[in-house]
């Protein structure tokens, strides 16, 4: 399959669909998306859809991914943190335009295999922790940005605290299947404002500060 052309044709789809900003785009025509995909959906890599990974997991679908980068507003000095690793894919979209990454997944199978791919491809800039994604990683707080690929209830006070002044945080909030992706921006007074973005629809934010996983 000729992926460069497959990957080509996303951006395309990408810029008609609204998609704008430069640095997120260039990085989507650079990252091989079929290198995160598993084997037996490889067809798919460029299919604008989630599609499955190991531990019920998703990968996202592309449109969603680059509007929420997009609407962090990322520059090449910034410090982000990703919730929710899954196959590494918009951690390495965030590598390709950010200083420094960090992402954290709760489930191991997932870890190994961001962490797998991530190296395969060299990235250096990238740092995947195993833990309970509702707390962050406050070791290398505060971030300039946050992303998170699950839907909770509310923002995690863990995740808003470790928001830098001017900061940015998008997250699917809403109920256990079906949320609507909101924009948080701390303000130099150190007060938050939120917008709402679009209808979304995300595995569940499990966690200490997010869904339990007994929830329905």
């Amino acid at each position: 399959m000729d992926f460069a052309k497959l990957r080509a044709e996303m951006v395309a789809d990408l810029r008609k669909r609204g998609i704008k900003d430069t640095a997120v785009l260039q990085a989507m025509n650079t990252v091989p998306r079929e290198a995160f995909v598993q084997e037996d959906h490889l067809e798919y890599a460029y299919y604008n859809g989630a599609l499955p990974l190991p531990a019920q997991q998703t990968i996202s679908q592309p449109y969603v991914v680059a509007l929420m980068l997009s609407a962090l507003q990322l520059q090449p000095q910034f410090n982000v943190l990703e919730i929710g690793t899954g196959s590494g894919y918009a951690a390495a979209l965030l590598g390709h335009i950010v200083r420094q990454v960090h992402t954290v997944e709760r489930q191991e199978k997932l870890v190994a295999y961001a962490e797998s791919r991530l190296g395969q491809l060299g990235y250096a800039n990238i740092f995947v922790h195993f833990g309970d994604g509702t707390l962050g990683w406050p070791e290398a707080a505060p971030y300039d940005a946050i992303v998170i690929a699950a839907g909770g209830p509310v923002v995690p006070v863990s995740l808003r605290d470790q928001l830098g002044i001017n900061g940015r945080l998008v997250m699917p909030v809403g109920s256990y299947k079906k949320q609507k992706l909101i924009l948080v921006t701390r303000k130099a007074n150190g007060k938050f404002s939120q917008k709402t973005l679009t209808p979304v629809r995300f595995v569940p934010l499990i966690g200490s500060e997010g869904w339990e996983d007994d929830d329905p």
